[in-house]
């Protein structure tokens, strides 16, 4: 649910200005990058933001965890990489 609305409009060039009010809130500065989804007359712009280093931490964790229990060592990822980069 939306904490407040307001409206803006699209320029001639396809830009539309995320009004101050909202980038304030949702701390937006210049350079933030999103998606963009639509479904009809309905436009919705999500933030892509960078994982956390927690989150990085957690997958990396649970790879190692996936990997270990299929029997899989450091020096397979490495001929792995080794193949597809076309250096066996």
């Amino acid at each position: 649910m939306a904490d407040a609305l307001a409206t803006t409009r699209l320029s001639s060039k396809g830009q539309v200005v995320i009004p101050e009010v909202a980038r304030r809130q949702m701390g937006l500065a210049t350079g933030a990058r999103f998606v963009v989804m639509w479904h009809g007359d309905v436009v919705m712009l999500k933030v892509i933001s960078p994982p956390s280093r927690q989150e990085v931490g957690e997958l990396l964790k649970s790879l190692e965890r996936k990997a270990k229990a299929a029997g899989r060592t450091r020096r397979d990822v490495a001929k792995v990489i080794a193949e597809v980069r076309g250096k066996k």
